[in-house]
């Protein structure tokens, strides 16, 4: 099944990588984390059970130097760093159901299993590894990949490094013609396309076994029957997935963790991790004789002013920053609105500002503002009293409010969130097209009381049909519009029993009730103010 079928299981189970904690989160992981937060709470909208796993892959050589150069001890510097992705992603709004940590003695209990169970299946085996290794990516490169001075094609400010040294390997390439044939047969498990055709490259050029070991590493989990090795950072991390799946009181088998909700239903990553979760991980499974994830989606890289950002180049974007000065909603509402998902996108502040004051402040908040004004003048403070099915059917505003339920559902299920964002907006814009056109005000000047109704009703149902929409994306925002229209509901209200689950069908036309009383009227969005700059007198 794919994640675009129009029957959805009653659960929907979906992970952000675990993040590496050499350093606190970047824009690039509050992108995907954004994302898959946006998909679980369109999902948690439509009625089902969802389960979103996120956490911290805190293993390797590249942690054991980090924490060495700051002075700490791994422990505590992943502790840190741990704390503040847990933190990024409370400011962000984001709602996770499991944080998984990959030192977690759970997390080692179900690695070892599943080490073990791949021993015993005979893919697991002693070796010679030589090659040119990068700290960063925690992974050996071929040589024709590698840019000038034997740099990393990705960590282009950092030097690969020689080994040649006895390690684990996992028989990668007895599984390439196994999953040559999933991928066939199963063309959504790698998405989007431009992904999937980079995988299908990759695996036939032929598959090399490859490392799962690492010698004089104390950082990480031991090989179970050779403690001398410690387990290779990626076969550890990986598995972070299923261990999040444990019940709290359950004893850490696999059995227990796979019991509820594996399959996965999706994957959500970035595309530099994209070989690790389409190839390495599935034929992990495939070894273990365990089911393999339903899809993996790979979106795209961000840059700043159209340019890579990094460190050296002195053009960081700093995510806390970013949501302390404009907001949870501003931010989400930016990144998954102006970038479409699976593609590179850019990050300009004066487009952030200008985006963000035309969609949300200008046509959503003044839309709403002046139609409740005239509802609470010409209405009694309440929804205007019609029959909502007997509206005329040829406002080109009902027709568009009619059908854009159902187009903004498929967007999000297949993780078209811009999308699903123009659908609503659409409706904004008609919105005041339409009000313009119809000027209540003048109709009402003129006793066409019901007219003036229907036009109100249609306008404040549009605005509400359009926050329910923009939901997953803006919940604040939604939670605003909602409250000024009578509805007590919150849309970050996820907990269990939620009041939510009364509004899976408000993506139809027609569920504003008429009579029901309006709440307090407030601005929605306040204005962005572009930063000043600070100028030598």
């Amino acid at each position: 099944m794919s994640i675009s079928d129009s029957q959805k299981p009653a659960q929907f189970s979906l992970t952000t990588p675990l993040y590496y904690v050499n350093g606190l989160p970047h824009v690039g992981s509050a992108y995907t984390t954004m994302a898959a937060d946006a998909l679980a709470r369109f999902y948690r909208l439509r009625g089902n059970d969802v389960l979103l796993i996120t956490g911290t892959d805190e293993h390797g050589q590249k942690i054991q130097r980090t924490a060495e150069q700051l002075h700490r001890d791994p422990q505590a510097h992943c502790d840190e760093v741990a704390e503040g992705f847990q933190d990024l992603w409370q400011r962000l709004n984001i709602h996770y159901d499991r944080f998984s940590r990959t030192t977690s003695d759970l997390h080692a209990q179900i690695v070892k299993e599943f080490f073990l169970r791949v021993w015993e299946k005979g893919d697991i085996y002693l070796g010679q590894q030589q090659g040119w290794y990068c700290v960063e990516c925690e992974e050996f490169k071929e040589e024709r990949d590698l840019l000038s001075e034997k740099r990393c094609p990705i960590h282009t400010n950092r030097a690969v490094e020689w080994r040649d040294e006895q390690n684990y390997f996992f028989r990668l390439s007895r599984y390439q013609q196994a999953l040559q044939d999933h991928y066939a047969n199963s063309p959504q498990f790698l998405q989007p396309d431009i992904r999937r055709n980079e995988i299908l490259n990759f695996v036939s050029q032929g598959l090399q076994d490859f490392s799962i070991s690492r010698v004089n590493l104390d950082w990480g989990i031991p090989v179970p029957n050779d403690p001398k090795h410690t387990l290779y950072v990626w076969f550890d991390a990986l598995l972070g997935y299923i261990t999040a799946l444990l019940e709290p009181d359950a004893e850490p088998t696999l059995e227990n963790a796979l019991k509820n909700w594996w399959p996965i239903d999706l994957h959500l990553i970035g595309k530099d991790i994209l070989r690790f979760h389409g190839v390495y991980w599935p034929a992990m499974l495939m070894s273990a004789e365990l089911p393999l994830p339903k899809a993996i989606f790979g979106h795209g890289f961000l840059t700043k002013d159209g340019q890579k950002m990094g460190k050296s180049q002195g053009n960081t974007l700093d995510p806390f920053d970013l949501v302390d000065r404009y907001g949870a909603d501003a931010v989400r509402y930016y990144f998954l609105k102006e970038i479409a998902f699976g593609r590179d996108g850019d990050f300009n502040e004066t487009r952030f500002i200008d985006i963000l004051n035309a969609d949300l402040a200008n046509d959503l908040g003044n839309l709403l503002n002046r139609t409740l004004k005239m509802a609470v003048k010409y209405c009694e403070g309440k929804v205007p009293a019609i029959d909502p099915q007997a509206m005329p059917q040829d406002w080109s505003l009902v027709q568009l409010a009619q059908g854009a339920g159902e187009k903004a559902s498929e967007a999000y299920s297949v993780l078209s969130f811009s999308i699903a964002c123009e659908v609503a907006l659409s409706l904004v814009r008609i919105g005041n097209k339409f009000i313009d056109e119809q000027a209540p005000w003048s109709r009402y000047k003129a006793g066409e009381i019901e007219t003036v109704n229907q036009i109100l009703y249609a306008v404040l149902e549009s605005v509400r049909l359009a926050a329910y929409l923009l939901a997953p994306i803006v919940p604040n925002l939604s939670t605003k519009i909602y409250q000024q229209l009578g509805y007590s509901v919150d849309f970050n209200d996820l907990g269990e029993p939620t009041s939510l689950k009364l509004l899976k069908e408000h993506d139809r036309w027609g569920c504003l009730p008429p009579r029901q009383t309006f709440g307090q009227p407030e601005p929605i969005f306040q204005k962005l103010m572009a930063p000043s700059l600070d100028l030598e007198p």
